[in-house]
């Protein structure tokens, strides 16, 4: 043999384990649902932010997620939200709008149509993420027709806002019932939480009337909150937080007291305008600052608003009130910044979005009790919280954090510290991944590369 002749190895094709980019199927079948959401406009929230940020995250963590909901009034079929999010819309009940409450009756047609483009497309799910309870039906018989596991997150429960409008309006059931179809919501709810496989809970508060109301085994419920877009909603200096002041019309020397919302009977805007009373009697430089928006067509915007105006006008402080519709979503992390205190008055609440997002530009905060956020915070270390139905008790809270610039400064600087530590959609998303694994297999493929 030749001196410089040898023997070659047989060629040997690369290969490497990789792991495939699994789709996940998120529902949220009311209101409208968008890549940037038209916050304010009838059933559209801080759920449809919830939804479309969560999914962004998850398809970070490595996952190809479609948002299914609901088409109407011309909107497209197909939206891209980012590379690996994209939202799928089936028309189901005509072209027209249709609130949250009646939309159940119209889902059938609804998950026909998708499962129909999902058969089509050979789309497979690991799992369901089913949000609301209109959602929730459909994400049931869309995962036991494909035989996926099923999530469901409430965001609210229909037993618990009816006691607290019952409270409110004792003697109204008729109209409540009419307005808000509880007797069917409820039912549908307790079917669903029973046949689903896991549900999200996203207080303390949720979780403990899910197992207590509509009796929920303990190990079929987690406890997941919220979270919230810390690249955009996050603190800035004393020098650029007056430059937003001057830029959106506060007034130079006023202590301004904001909150934003749907213009719903829930978010307790009035109860908020009783709360300011006090503040303004004993705080001259004190403004009422509200940025709201219609929650749905059946609520004009009018009447409402009118009542606000109204209840100002009787207790003297018209004056010190301004009143605007609701933001664009990019404006929203400079309405925190230019308040002195933001609040969440609700009568009723799960958790409370926009409370967290306002801790986290660090603007004090003060939150109603009757919700779930307040008993994750540490009071007069993160926030403050105080029973939103009572004008002295609010409006004197209120007071504390205006007043006394030591509470202030810790409030700004802890509150954001807190919901950085506890609040980051990336953390939702590994908390959600989390409580699904077991009762999914991560797809693993060999894949050549040579």
């Amino acid at each position: 043999m030749p001196k410089d002749t040898y023997l070659k190895p047989p060629e040997v094709k690369k290969r490497r384990v990789s792991r495939r980019r699994e789709r996940i199927a998120m529902v949220s079948t009311h209101g409208y649902v968008a890549a940037e959401p038209p916050l304010g406009q009838p059933d559209t929230g801080g759920q449809v932010v919830f939804v479309v940020e969560l999914s962004k995250k998850l398809a970070q963590l490595g996952y190809e997620v479609d948002i299914w909901t609901r088409r109407f009034e011309g909107q497209k079929e197909l939206e891209k939200v980012d590379d690996h999010v994209q939202i799928i819309r089936m028309p189901c009940g005509g072209k027209e709008f249709i609130p949250k409450e009646y939309l159940y009756k119209k889902l059938p047609e609804w998950t026909e149509n998708a499962l129909r483009y999902i058969n089509k497309k050979r789309f497979k799910y690991q799992f369901i993420n089913s949000h609301y309870w209109d959602a929730g039906l459909a994400g049931q018989n869309m995962a036991e027709s494909l035989d996926v596991p099923h999530l469901h997150t409430p965001h609210s429960l229909g037993a618990w806002k009816q006691n607290k409008m019952r409270e409110d309006y004792p003697d109204d059931d008729e109209r409540l019932e009419k307005t808000y179809n509880f007797s069917r919501r409820i039912h549908h709810e307790t079917t669903l939480y029973r046949e689903c496989d896991l549900l999200i809970a996203t207080s303390p508060i949720q979780l403990d009337m899910l197992k207590r109301d509509y009796h929920v085994p303990p190990d079929k419920v987690r406890m997941i909150p919220p979270g919230y877009d810390d690249n955009r909603f996050y603190p800035v200096s004393d020098a650029t937080r007056m430059s937003i002041r001057e830029s959106l019309g506060n007034p130079a020397e006023a202590k301004v007291v904001a909150s934003i919302g749907r213009l719903s009977r829930n978010k307790g805007f009035d109860l908020l305008v009783d709360a300011f009373a006090v503040v303004a009697k004993n705080d001259e430089r004190a403004v009422l600052r509200l940025a709201v928006g219609t929650e749905s067509e059946q609520t004009t915007e009018d009447p409402m608003l009118q009542e606000i105006v109204d209840k100002a006008k009787s207790l003297g402080i018209a004056d010190r009130l301004i009143l605007s519709g609701s933001l664009d979503d990019p404006d929203m992390p400079d309405f925190y910044r230019a308040a002195d205190i933001f609040c969440l008055p609700s009568r009723y609440e799960p958790f409370g979005m926009t409370a967290i997002e306002a801790m986290a530009c660090g603007t004090p905060t003060v939150v109603t009790t009757h919700g779930g956020l307040y008993r994750t915070l540490t009071y007069g270390n993160d926030a403050l919280y105080a029973d939103s139905f009572d004008p002295q008790d609010y409006g004197y809270t209120i007071l504390k954090a205006l007043r006394h610039p030591a509470i202030h400064r810790r409030l700004a600087v802890n509150g954001s510290h807190k919901v950085r530590s506890l609040f980051t959609w990336t953390g939702i998303a590994q908390q959600t991944i989390k409580a699904v694994e077991g009762r999914i297999s991560p797809g693993i493929e060999v894949v050549d590369i040579g």
